[in-house]
């Protein structure tokens, strides 16, 4: 069966909309709000639409949860679902798009476009639209709008995965190239680091006190010396990441500083070596709190919370989700190849809930950067490849 065309100034059209809606993380009302009036103008039947309560669940709250949506099929065949993220980056606000050439960009330089991943939505919203609009036969569809993917994934990680019943097949549709189709990504770990020490007057008694500073000092260059830091790769373990981002601490130079505050993280595709990091990273701020003392002997303190912001997964070549996207990405006349990715994805979650889905590009460029664009023809392409997973014929 031959694919159904798309309007492309309809399509375009839908996504300068929706990128000029503010809309970060935890503040994506509005923009739901639009996707609805979108929807329901196609032909969506609006008690087909509702929230889940992940925003609830959220350590920031937010305004709403993850939007699903719910696509009776009129013929037999696997139910489909097609995701993106709702929310954007604070240098998104204030976006003004407009058309360049073969490019949409933010007209005022001082803000990003937003096209991560209102363009993913947007593509959605276009291919369930050309396929209400044809009547064509179709198997079930359903769709998923996150909200907070921008702050840790936080809205596909509190999904009411109950509320989608069954799936069969997934697509995520996210940031970068068409031809791209990411098939797994790493998982990540977070650590929170307390380091608590004596105070004591800089300059009258040092010795009475014990600095958090410089058990901190002493923790992160252990584990940048004994290979724990940055590009981490252990013959015999593993491979991954990990990094100490955040730290603070201290009030005067005459105080020694009592307490330290740090963040951390760790990553790796294997969750095993991932967590092999963790227990370095705290190995290393235990003994280095326990190390540094005052005069009177009394030590430090390390108070350290871990937090598992989401599980690597990767998918077989030959799984259906990963064959029916390449077979759609080939007819465009594209190359789809299959990558991983060493950053999170809503597709992380959706895996941790028997969801197994495959990232798709759409054109987005520079994003979280006042140079963020969106490539047109790799954004139509998109709309093209949404409508054909969805349509007939592409089994």
């Amino acid at each position: 069966m031959p694919a159904l065309p798309i309007d492309p100034d309809a399509a375009l059209k839908r996504f300068l909309k929706l990128a000029a809606i503010d809309g970060i993380s935890g503040k994506e009302r509005e923009v739901m709000t639009q996707i609805i009036t979108l929807l329901t103008a196609a032909g969506v039947d609006e008690l087909a639409i509702r929230f889940d309560d992940a925003n609830t669940r959220s350590h920031i709250g937010g305004e709403v949860g993850n939007l699903l949506v719910d696509i009776p099929g009129t013929l037999p065949g696997p139910t489909t679902l097609l995701s993106a993220h709702a929310d954007t980056v604070p240098v998104c606000l204030g976006s003004t798009p407009a058309i360049d050439g073969d490019v949409v960009k933010s007209v005022r330089e001082s803000t990003g476009l937003g096209a991560d991943d209102r363009a993913g939505c947007a593509a959605i919203i276009t291919a369930v639209t050309e396929l209400l609009r044809s009547k064509r036969p179709h198997a079930p569809v359903k769709l998923l709008f996150f909200v907070q993917e921008e702050i840790g994934l936080s809205g596909s990680r509190h999904l009411d995965a109950s509320l989608l019943g069954q799936v069969d097949r997934a697509f995520n549709f996210d940031g970068g190239r068409i031809e791209k189709m990411t098939t797994g990504a790493t998982g990540g770990e977070r650590l929170t680091i307390l380091l608590h020490g004596t105070p004591a007057h800089a300059g009258v008694a040092p010795q009475a006190g014990a600095s958090a500073i410089v058990m901190a000092a002493r923790a992160i260059d252990e584990l940048y010396r004994n290979g724990w830091l940055g590009l981490v790769n252990k013959p015999g373990l593993g491979v991954g990441t990990a990094n100490v981002g955040v730290i603070s601490g201290g009030d005067a130079t005459n105080v020694i500083t009592p307490l330290v505050r740090l963040r951390a993280e760790a990553r790796s595709h294997d969750s095993a070596m991932r967590s092999r990091i963790v227990e370095e990273i705290i190995k290393a701020f235990r003994s280095a709190a326990a190390e540094i003392k005052t005069e009177a002997g009394v030590a430090g303190r390390a108070e350290i919370t871990t937090t598992v912001d989401y599980e690597s997964f990767r998918l077989a070549d030959d799984h259906p989700a990963v064959v029916a996207a390449e077979q759609a990405i080939r007819e465009l006349g594209r190359q789809p190849y299959c990558d991983v990715t060493n950053g999170g994805l809503d597709a992380n979650w959706l895996y941790r809930y028997g969801i197994p889905a495959v990232t798709l590009g759409c054109g987005q460029c520079d994003i979280h950067t006042t140079n963020e664009t969106l490539a047109i023809p790799d954004y139509l392409a998109a709309c093209r490849v949404a409508l054909r997973l969805i349509s007939p014929g592409d089994e």
